[in-house]
């Protein structure tokens, strides 16, 4: 979790930290709808192993789970519980490394206890997950290096921080080039209005500080991301009266996005790519995000930055690409804004509302 401001620095820690003994205990009565994708195998299996002290301390929703992630270095920002940091750790294997990054003292305690358990639970001979103190928005002083990681994950965190371009440029150093921000978090259907940042219920909810959907496009831009790729989207739908009242015509969504550091001298062309459907989890089909499918041996023409992510991350193994003649970005096959909606993306797959643990009981 971030420092700083309102709801962040003194709030957050107390709220997080000392108040909250499970998600039961939070002040909200909000629920989202069932996520829009379908967790992997493998990971449902590797959220079976968690141990049951660490599932229930956990302030989430959902899970946050890119695929591929065997030998891979994660960062999870804002790591609660530890929840999904153990998930993580059975998935990169024991030749891949784990960080854990909280703010408070008391989840970095609760989550630490519990290393040995899945350590041996998961038949490694020594500890690939380890968790720190710190602020999303110094990473370094946490001891995180530039460059040093493949992934990194949050899980409706940067919601709660009020410096959030600071916290995605963070983000963007600590990645090796081709590597992955993957992460879910409380968007607006507007930009809400500062007079939100003032009340402590609505910052520890994520509520005062999500961000504007369209902006966090512009931001990633800024930072040198990708552009951004919608993965689920669900709506959040507030039943507190008190808090429907304050919130007024603002709406909300939960959003996983998937952005890339793209090489900066990586060609830009769009290509003819054929997945060869070795991706765990995915042997049919590669669902990179809520506008791509990829069917195994199937070939698919695409844009030049998704042909660029393709040929730079951890995926390249996995397509033959060919690149084709036109130079420059494919504006047609580029996702136009609608596209990334969580809100419109919500309305399309229309799921049952089910409880949110981040902002409902």
């Amino acid at each position: 979790m971030g420092s700083g401001e309102v709801g962040s620095a003194v709030t957050l820690p107390n709220y997080y930290g000392s108040r909250l003994e499970t998600s039961d205990d939070l002040q909200t009565n909000a629920a989202c709808s069932m996520p829009s994708r379908t967790l992997p195998k493998s990971a449902c299996e590797a959220l079976k192993q968690v141990h049951p002290d660490v599932c229930k301390r956990y302030f989430g929703c959902g899970l946050v789970i890119p695929e591929k992630l065997e030998g891979c270095a994660v960062l999870d920002l804002g790591s609660g519980s530890g929840r999904d940091c153990y998930v993580f750790s059975k998935l990169v294997g024991e030749r891949g490394q784990v960080i854990g990054l909280d703010m408070t003292d008391v989840m970095i305690v609760a989550s630490q206890k519990y290393v040995q358990y899945h350590q041996e639970k998961f038949g490694y001979s020594k500890p690939n997950t380890v968790f720190v103190k710190g602020y999303m928005e110094k990473l370094s002083d946490a001891g995180i290096q530039n460059n040093s990681l493949d992934v990194v994950v949050s899980n409706c965190v940067i919601c709660l921080c009020p410096d959030k371009r600071t916290v995605i440029s963070e983000a963007y150093k600590v990645l090796k080039e081709g590597g992955e921000l993957y992460y879910s978090d409380m968007y607006a259907s507007k930009a809400v209005p500062d007079s939100f940042k003032e009340d402590p219920v609505l910052w520890g909810e994520g509520m005062a500080g999500a961000l504007y959907w369209r902006d966090l496009i512009t931001l990633m831009k800024d930072i040198g991301f990708s552009t951004p790729h919608l993965v689920a989207g669900s709506h959040i739908v507030v039943h507190n009266p008190e808090l429907q009242r304050k919130t007024g015509d603002v709406k909300y969504a939960s959003g996983t996005y998937r952005i890339f550091k793209i090489p900066q001298n990586s060609i830009k062309t769009k290509a003819l790519v054929t997945y060869k459907g070795t991706v765990p989890d995915c042997a049919e089909c590669f669902e990179f995000d809520a506008s791509h499918y990829f069917k195994t041996n199937v070939p698919v023409e695409v844009g030049a930055e998704m042909a660029a992510i393709l040929q730079n991350t951890r995926f390249s193994t996995d397509f033959n690409i060919s690149m084709l003649e036109t130079t420059g970005l494919n504006q047609s096959s580029t996702p136009q804004y609608c596209h990334l909606s969580p809100f419109l993306l919500a309305d399309k797959l229309g799921s049952s509302v089910k409880q949110c643990s981040k902002t409902g009981h």
